[in-house]
């Protein structure tokens, strides 16, 4: 197999529990993954991430000198998940001098599930505190997706009660809520298969892309709300 004629990206995401690198070659429509390990067990991303990264590339064949890009998932999710990824990803571009590019867990999710079954896709990240994080998807005449509105940091119930017909739920928030859906949304809630809710570095690969031609000056992960420190350190100068 011939990876030169396109751009190979190292991709990774550490926004939820699980831990994801993927290599890939080419974009969304007319690319491949020649590398890929998901990883749901209890490690911390600290402890895992560079090993996996090295056993990836290794297992690829694939040499630092071949590697163009480095795409990193933006969240939203963990506080400390995305800030491990973000700072091992800049880490990894100004060792090799290569662009940092960077996509929304969010939109990794959704690429998933484009097109199925004619529905629209609401990613759904559990973002604790009864809340998740979660935002609506079409597709374009490719089948990219393509995110409508913003993303939000929402009750389930509320998130239910904004959806009018049937809707495709992606994402590790699905696994917690699932039933809060069916409750609420009936037939309306239609759900990915199991092993779509766990962000999939190849996606993130697929999808950055495009990015090459035009790298982005700066990027920064989708917090969307303020982290447990930032909001005690909040409280304590509001006492």
């Amino acid at each position: 197999m011939s990876v030169s004629a396109r751009h190979i990206i190292l991709a990774i995401d550490t926004a939820t529990r699980g831990c994801t690198v993927s290599l890939t070659c080419g974009g969304f429509n007319d690319g491949e993954v020649i590398g890929l390990q998901i990883l749901n067990n209890d490690l911390t991303h600290s402890r895992r991430l560079l090993r996996t990264i090295d056993d990836v590339i290794i297992k690829a064949g694939i040499g630092w000198q071949q590697i163009d890009g480095v795409a990193v998932g933006l969240g939203p999710g963990s506080f400390t998940g995305l800030r491990i990824g973000m700072a091992t990803a800049k880490g990894l571009v100004a060792s090799a001098g290569i662009p940092l590019l960077g996509v929304s867990t969010l939109d990794s999710l959704a690429a998933g599930c484009m097109p199925m079954k004619g529905c629209r896709v609401c990613s759904v990240i559990d973002a604790r505190k009864k809340e998740v994080y979660a935002a609506f998807y079409g597709h374009d005449e490719k089948g990219c997706p393509v995110r409508e509105g913003e993303i939000l940091a929402i009750k389930p119930q509320a998130l239910a009660a904004m959806i009018q017909s049937p809707v495709i739920f992606v994402g590790d928030g699905v696994i917690t809520y699932r039933e809060k859906f069916v409750e609420m949304l009936g037939e309306k809630a239609v759900f990915a298969a199991s092993h779509l809710h766990t962000p999939n570095g190849a996606a993130i690969g697929l999808l950055a892309h495009d990015q090459l031609l035009n790298p982005p000056k700066s990027l920064a992960p989708f917090y969307i709300r303020a982290s447990d420190a930032e909001l005690s350190l909040g409280k304590r100068i509001m006492d």
